[in-house]
């Protein structure tokens, strides 16, 4: 049985945030929109906090703020490597959201 839509809220509003729709637009594919990295594989271990505040042009605490953010909606799912953090979509997660969705729409 698949989830009702209300069971995805927390992810939902985290989403509602444009520069959080946008940095999850990048992480689900990240060799497209991040150069290599010295530590960390982008796909393997995830885009390192650097990048993607370097990408968005928004400060480091605030871009952390967005990332806990989606990490506590289960959106993402974060690695620390050295000093960084590396931050990769929950592929998973994003699944579940659609099938709930889909689900929805076909039952009305």
């Amino acid at each position: 049985m698949n989830k009702p839509l209300v069971t995805h809220l927390a992810a939902l509003r985290a989403l509602a945030n444009p520069h959080r729709v946008q940095i999850m637009d990048w992480l689900l594919d990240p060799p497209s929109h991040f150069p290599p990295q010295r530590d960390g594989d982008l796909v393997e271990d995830g885009v390192c906090v650097g990048f993607i505040t370097d990408k968005t042009g928004l400060s480091q605490p605030t871009v952390t703020s967005h990332m806990k953010s989606l990490e506590q909606a289960g959106l993402v799912s974060s690695k620390k490597i050295k000093n960084w953090v590396f931050y990769k979509a929950n592929q998973a997660a994003l699944k579940q959201i659609a099938t709930s969705f889909t689900s929805a729409s076909e039952a009305h």
